[in-house]
Formats: structure tokens, C-alpha cells, sequence
């Protein structure tokens, strides 16, 4: 009877040990077939999607990205702007994406779609930094603000802050240079030039020559160019002034400071074309004769 028992027992065992092996397999079984179906399945947020999307629209923000991949998690839209190689503006606190395939800068770097900017070199700190570091004479906070489109000062602020860049009060303005020795020494030298007269500017102070005459001399070769001409010719004086040259010219000239501002970037992103005077739909509406019945 306990021989009957015992061997009673030793098959219960057997059966119960054979019976969780089963289950175990059973389960890790399971799993398997689930990782090997997550590996296959074909992703939901597409890159062509992401793609597509911006050779339409150009530039958008992260939230538009998101409408037209389905709505996933920021994360995911970040992963996949990383698989494209994308770029975040300078302006408007970097809210704005674009690929790199897409923007088209100009010599200095910068890419403008609309009212934003892109730059080559990054955010606005790096955009910043390297345009100091690249300059022949240093930057005030108001050069840098005419160039870049954005106000710059903050930024530059905190560059000095962290050693990036190092700043000398010169008269009345800040002017902001290389943290390298060497290469703040050029840079100042070149702005102590620049801040005299220029001789070969048209726009001096020359005491030969009266104020009366040398006004009437520029408003008369003012006059004698066409809209486009004359334009340009504001902005290269502009440019030869400096800092506050648009507003002493446009005052000078009878012209709009914002025209004036227009033609000195034309000069400085070499947009000037040759054959055109206006841009395509400027000047007056053509009007129809009307015959008397």
C-alpha cells in the first residue's frame, strides 16, 4: 500500500512538473511571436510622409509635424526630423524646422523663408559667435540686429557671460570682439579705421567744402538715377556709415529708412539683378482709355 502510494505520488510530481514546462513554453512561445510581429510590422510615421511634407511647406513647427504624421508623441517626430537631418530657426525661439536638403543660404550663412531665419551655424548663440569671430572690426549689438533680423543683444550678453566673446564700450556703444588676443587686437585696430571719415565715401565732412554744396551735389546725382539705382546707392552709403546709416540717409535723401535698409541687404546678399527695376507686380495698375460713344 505505501509502495502503491509512493508511486501514486511520483506520477502526480511528474505531472505537475511536465504541466509547468508546458505552461512556461507555452508563454515564452507567446512572447517570441509578439517581439518577431513588433520587428515586422511596417512603422506607422513614415519618412516619405515627413518628407513630403516639408517640400511643400518649406518650414513648420512642431506641431504642424505632428497634424501630418497622425499625431504621435513629440519624441517620435524629433526622432524622425533626426533620420532627415533637420534645422531649427534662429528665430522666433527656434520653434520653426526645416531640413537642411531644403534651405538655401546665402555667403554669410543665413537662409530667410518668410519671416524666419536660418543659419548654417546653429541657434542664435552660435549664429551670433561666429559672426564676431568672423568679422573684420567687431560687431555692436545694432550692426548685428541689422544683419541677423532678430534682436541680438540678449544672446550676446550671455556670450560674454560664458567667455565666448569679449565687449569694450567704444563712445556710446558696445562693440563686441573675438575672445582670442590676437584676433580682438586686428579687430580693433580695424574699428578705430572705420570709425573716422572715410575719404572715399561721397557723404563726408569736409571742411573745403560747404554742407550746402556737398547736399546738393548728392541730391543731384540722387536724381539722376532711376528707382532701383538710386535705392542701391542709399544702401552703399548706408553701409559705409555704419551703425544709424539708414536713418541719416533716408533723412538726406527723402528717402523711407525701410528703403534704404532694403537696398543696403540687397548689396550685402548680392540679390541685385540687372534687368529688373521693380519687382514683378510694382508700379501703377494699367489703366483703360475710356472713348466717348
Amino acid at each position: 500500500m505505501v509502495c502503491w502510494l509512493g508511486i501514486g505520488c511520483h506520477m502526480a510530481s511528474i505531472a505537475v512538473y511536465d504541466g509547468f514546462w508546458f505552461m512556461r513554453t507555452l508563454a515564452l512561445t507567446k512572447l517570441s511571436a509578439w517581439a518577431n510581429i513588433l520587428l515586422m510590422n511596417t512603422p506607422k510615421y513614415h519618412l516619405a510622409t515627413l518628407r513630403e511634407f516639408f517640400n511643400k511647406q518649406k518650414v513648420a513647427t512642431i506641431d504642424q509635424l505632428r497634424a501630418a504624421l497622425g499625431d504621435p508623441a513629440r519624441c517620435t517626430v524629433f526622432r524622425k526630423l533626426g533620420e532627415l537631418e533637420y534645422l531649427s530657426s534662429y528665430s522666433h525661439r527656434g520653434k520653426y524646422y526645416t531640413l537642411k536638403s531644403i534651405a538655401r543660404f546665402t555667403a554669410r550663412g543665413l537662409w530667410r523663408f518668410g519671416s524666419v531665419w536660418f543659419s548654417r551655424f546653429g541657434n542664435l548663440l552660435d549664429t551670433a559667435e561666429a559672426f564676431v569671430q568672423r568679422s573684420e572690426a567687431g560687431y555692436s549689438a545694432g550692426e548685428l540686429k541689422e544683419m541677423l533680423g532678430v534682436k541680438s543683444k540678449h544672446a550676446l550678453t550671455q556670450l560674454v557671460r560664458d567667455g565666448r566673446l569679449q565687449r569694450e564700450k567704444i563712445a556710446t556703444a558696445y562693440i563686441y570682439f573675438s575672445p582670442d588676443g590676437s584676433t580682438a587686437r586686428r579687430q580693433r585696430r580695424a574699428r578705430s579705421v572705420h570709425s573716422k571719415p572715410s575719404s572715399a565715401a561721397l557723404i563726408v565732412t569736409n571742411p573745403d567744402l560747404a554742407v550746402e554744396e556737398a547736399k546738393a551735389a548728392i541730391l543731384l546725382f540722387s536724381s539722376m538715377l532711376n528707382e532701383k539705382q538710386r535705392r542701391l546707392y542709399a544702401g552703399l552709403e548706408s553701409l559705409k556709415l555704419g551703425h544709424g546709416g539708414d536713418a541719416h540717409i533716408a533723412s538726406l535723401l527723402g528717402m523711407d529708412p525701410h528703403t534704404v535698409a532694403r537696398g543696403r541687404q540687397e548689396l550685402i546678399n548680392t540679390e541685385c539683378r540687372r534687368d529688373a527695376v521693380r519687382a514683378s507686380g510694382g508700379g501703377r495698375l494699367s489703366q483703360e482709355k475710356k472713348r466717348l460713344k
